[in-house]
């Protein structure tokens, strides 16, 4: 099996976990873990996994004209990024989120064309236009609010500023990812990003009851800390290795399909003709915006 094969499948399993997560993650916020609580346990638990298994993997340093991208990549993949994803979970539901999360490809369709100036064709115009209006209908739409989801418009709207970041997470890693072995990257990334959340986060963690809480919810944030953050951003630290960010990014599509099936199938959300909409204009504008363009004869 070669390197790209092995990449492609590490983005499959990283997309495959994140459709899982919108459902697991919210199964337990805020009853037993508020959101910025969450952000702490993953950002220590992930450091603390990174930093353990770097101790058996060369030793290399980081070049001091690259601490700047590596502070700028940790603001935006692991304390922006994680902190509007869960606290817009928690204001809104699972499907909504992962039908959100496809925008990702659109920004990185647009952050490279600014960043590393690749062209923006006609085609692609008409998909990221067609992506938000279908984010737009998710957010202006009068969904009917409940405890679980008590402010859907606002947790939309993070979840946008959460595909964002990501996605320009994704183009400014790839340059430090040419350079440096993932777990070296990784232990940095996650721990600057704790030490950067830390204020934010703190006070929600003290909240924390852990003596009372069941054992399902202990395996819930277990997922989150060892899938969701250890596992995917190792899977897409090495698809990045071996594939293009836009490539890495597109895998997103799979993630209202995994979403929508594992929240519907757990019954804790449910499909309305307005969410259907919204998640097929934003799947044919990313699928339009993504698609590469054909080599000029």
């Amino acid at each position: 099996m070669n390197q790209r094969t092995i990449a492609i499948l590490a983005a499959i399993g990283a997309t495959t976990i994140y459709g899982m997560n919108h459902t697991i993650a919210k199964g337990v916020m805020p009853t037993y873990v508020k959101p910025f609580g969450f952000i702490m346990l993953r950002l220590v638990g992930a450091a603390t996994l990174f930093w353990c298994i770097s101790f058996f993997v060369p030793k290399e340093k980081i070049k001091k004209k690259d601490w700047g991208r590596v502070l700028l990549c940790a603001v935006l993949g692991m304390v922006i990024n994680m902190l509007s994803f869960f606290k817009g979970l928690s204001l809104s539901t699972p499907i909504n989120s992962s039908v959100l999360i496809i925008l990702t490809p659109i920004f990185v369709v647009i952050l490279s064309a600014i960043f590393i100036k690749e062209k923006i064709t006609l085609r692609r115009v008409i998909g990221i236009i067609l992506g938000f209006i279908g984010a737009l209908t998710l957010i202006l739409f009068k969904a009917e609010v409940s405890q679980n989801a008590p402010n859907i418009p606002l947790g939309n709207s993070l979840f946008i500023v959460n595909s964002l970041c990501f996605g320009a997470y994704l183009i400014f890693v790839k340059k430090l990812v040419e350079s440096y072995h993932p777990f070296t990257l990784m232990k940095w990334l996650f721990t600057i990003g704790a030490i950067i959340s830390f204020p934010i986060t703190f006070s929600e963690y003290q909240e924390i009851q852990w003596k009372t809480m069941p054992l399902d919810a202990l395996g819930a944030i277990a997922y989150v800390i060892i899938c969701t953050t250890f596992l995917t951003y190792l899977f897409n630290i090495y698809a990045l290795k071996n594939l293009k960010a836009s490539t890495v990014s597109s895998f997103s599509y799979l993630q209202p399909i995994i979403g929508v099936l594992f929240a519907l199938m757990m019954g804790k959300d449910s499909l309305n003709s307005v969410k259907i909409i919204a998640m097929f204009l934003i799947m044919f504008g990313v699928y339009l915006a993504s698609k590469k363009p054909k080599p000029s004869s």
